[in-house]
């Protein structure tokens, strides 16, 4: 644990980046040479200027440190520094991977990781097919890594835990705060089945800037990014320009071409990410072999459904529709209507989204 203050206490050096980080790191072996170097020997350093040099030289380890070390064992946290066998293997690749990482719950530095993000303001269309696409994922052998954010994600995590599979959520914030909240049993979850990890210090708080910061992690962990629901001007469309930049796989699920929340995943698509419909889409375009990625999924068996049952379900598509709407497409009372519908819900053959509105779950 002595040995972590040094580690941390570098990270708040003004002017030591994680690019600058690795490379004093490089020359130095320990963050504690580092700090424990003179001026004249930290100048011989490439990058390092006389300011800096000084800076380094005459640091102190802040209080904070210390606060934020007592936090993590308090909390039964592991830190995981880029010198541990257990840091990822993948992440180490990225431009400016963090020095140290933050878990709770169990890294494995070879898994076969693929991330899945998207819009926090997800349909039920979204959210569907991300459940299912990570489940089969997960099922296929690998790990589901995404933000824990409110929509896609979540959906992306609760997909890979409900196929007893692995995933990985990476927070713009510290460890000591969940969010958002209400994904706190969430949070549990994803301790038991992987992992929920971060590079801010414990206290650290869900600020603006410290996301598109995370991204860059999400993307660095896994060999390719899928992108589910995204605007135009979507944050996942940073993260699968990141992943782009670090020479991973992009990759977009199609949505309607009416929906303005599909309309970045559509550029993407346009721009030549790997388009999406099944998880061999993804095991093909990765030239993954069938023994490391698992046996495709197998279709769940049929459901009996009554005459009347199947007439709705064939009106239905992804896409929510009112209850009056659909009850004149089919000529039916709104008792009957009702009554079809919750049949088909206690089945999982459809959802339903608040407003009466009704929509055919992607699971069939």
């Amino acid at each position: 644990m002595e040995s972590l203050v040094y580690w941390l206490a570098l990270k708040t050096v003004p002017g030591v980046g994680n690019c600058m980080f690795l490379q004093l790191l490089k020359h130095f072996g320990e963050p504690e040479n580092v700090l424990r170097a003179s001026r004249e020997e930290l100048l011989q350093v490439a990058g390092v200027n006389i300011h800096l040099a000084s800076t380094i030289a005459h640091y102190q380890v802040p209080k904070a440190v210390h606060e934020d070390l007592a936090l993590v064992r308090k909390n039964h946290c592991t830190i995981i520094t880029f010198s541990d066998v257990t840091y990822p293997a993948l992440l180490r690749q990225i431009h400016d991977p963090p020095p140290v990482l933050y878990a709770f719950g169990r890294l494995r530095p070879d898994s076969l990781n693929i991330a899945i993000v998207g819009s926090r303001n997800a349909t039920p269309y979204g959210r569907a097919v991300t459940e299912r696409l990570s489940g089969d994922l997960a099922r296929c052998g690998f790990t589901v890594i995404s933000g824990m954010a409110r929509g896609i994600d979540s959906a992306a995590h609760i997909g890979a835990l409900a196929a007893q599979g692995e995933t990985i959520a990476v927070l713009g914030c510290g460890l000591g705060t969940v969010y958002p909240a209400e994904n706190k049993a969430l949070f549990h979850r994803i301790t038991e089945r992987g992992a929920v990890i971060s590079e801010f210090p414990f206290l650290t708080p869900p600020e603006a800037h410290n996301f598109p910061i995370r991204n860059r992690v999400i993307s660095g962990l896994a060999l390719g990014t899928i992108i589910v629901e995204a605007t135009h001007k979507s944050g996942s469309l940073i993260t699968a320009r990141l992943a782009a930049e670090q020479g991973r796989e992009v990759f977009a699920v199609p949505g309607s071409v009416t929906s303005f929340k599909s309309m970045g995943t559509h550029r993407l698509i346009k721009e030549g990410a790997k388009l999406v419909e099944h998880v061999n889409d993804v095991i093909e375009e990765l030239n993954i072999r069938q023994e490391r990625a698992g046996v495709e999924p197998k279709k769940p068996p049929a459901i009996p459904l009554t005459q009347g049952e199947r007439v709705v379900l064939s009106e239905l598509s992804p896409y929510p529709i009112h209850i009056d709407k659909l009850a004149r497409q089919v000529s039916l009372s709104a008792g009957e209507i009702s009554s079809l519908l919750l049949q088909l819900e206690l089945k999982g053959l459809v959802t339903q989204s608040p407003g009466k509105l009704f929509s055919r779950s992607e699971s069939i």
